[in-house]
């Protein structure tokens, strides 16, 4: 069986998440503190208590997903000994869901990891102001008929597809008032739903381009050594293992289209055949059986799924 861990992103967070690994698990109690003492903050109480809103402000979520994410790899290979190398041929992660990607195969070091994420969440807030942008989900059409509508729902303004999630799945973003025309125009062409995402910044469009600029010298100073194992880039649905490369990458991906469906497509072609989420929740398993209906999926992010999955992999 030929393996990809994935990585899950922004959305995927909730009130509580690694409170029961950091229980059971003496490997994720160290990440949670190694990412506190990167970041000067208590984000692990954060995440196991809350409050909500500020677990949710994009700065905070960035480095808590990745966090959660880290903490289920140690304790796969810490409880499991064996490498990540060892047990899967490809890792990708949706958006910030990458950077987990990367520090899982030794492309990062973790504290740099949740350093890069605090800024880059920083960066996409005051990137556009709070009330200009917004994004919003199209379900039920295709991509191609996604990306016309935004395209004449842009006639002044941007709005562009910002995430290809699935078949029937893509998100628009941009401007407030043309991605408020696409959701117009993807009802009356026969959209299942076109709604409003409760986001506060226009993610993964060309608004985002003072962000990239932010993140462009930040990674300048980025130690990124080769992965152990190729990392599907968000931006070229491809396998990428060039630490030049994997740099343009992730600042093109900031203003760039998450091309999710392709990346699962791609990896499918290469013969994967199972794909688990590390991390929090499953929202990139459902992605997946939209996408490739043959591929095996399943979860980790309970201590019960952690020990299932390592019993799976010895």
């Amino acid at each position: 069986m030929t393996r990809a861990f994935i990585f899950p992103g922004q959305g995927s967070q909730f009130f509580g998440m690694g409170k029961d690994l950091a229980e059971a698990f003496p490997e994720a109690r160290e990440v949670f503190e190694e990412v506190n003492d990167a970041l000067g903050q208590d984000l692990s109480k954060l995440m196991f208590e809350g409050p909500d809103e500020e677990l949710n402000m994009t700065e905070n979520t960035q480095p808590a997903l990745m966090a959660m994410s880290m903490a289920v790899v140690r304790v796969l290979t810490g409880q499991g000994g064996f490498r990540i190398e060892e047990v899967c041929e490809y890792v990708a992660g949706h958006s910030l869901g990458e950077y987990a990607a990367l520090t899982a195969v030794g492309a990062l070091e973790l504290a740099d990891t949740a350093k890069l994420l605090r800024l880059r969440g920083q960066a996409m807030q005051q990137a556009v102001p709070v009330g200009m942008g917004a994004m919003a989900a199209i379900l039920g059409l295709d991509f191609e008929d996604v990306k016309a509508i935004a395209e004449q729902a842009a006639s002044e303004e941007v709005c562009q597809a910002a995430n290809d999630n699935s078949a029937g799945q893509v998100v628009v973003s941009g401007h407030k008032g043309a991605v408020e025309a696409a959701v117009a125009l993807a009802s009356e062409r026969g959209a299942k739903k076109a709604v409003m995402l409760p986001v506060s910044a226009p993610f993964h469009c060309s608004l985002m381009a003072p962000a990239a600029q932010v993140m462009a010298q930040a990674l300048a100073d980025t130690n990124i050594r080769p992965p152990h194992v190729p990392v599907v880039a968000n931006v070229t649905a491809q396998a990428v293992t060039e630490p030049s490369e994997i740099r343009a990458l992730l600042v093109d991906q900031i203003t760039g289209m998450v091309r999710w469906r392709e990346s699962v497509q791609w990896m499918a072609a290469q013969g994967v055949t199972e794909m688990i989420e590390l991390g929090a929740g499953k929202v990139l398993s459902g992605l997946v059986r939209r996408i490739e209906k043959e591929i095996e999926t399943s979860a980790a992010g309970t201590p019960e799924q952690v020990e299932d999955l390592i019993r799976k992999l010895q």
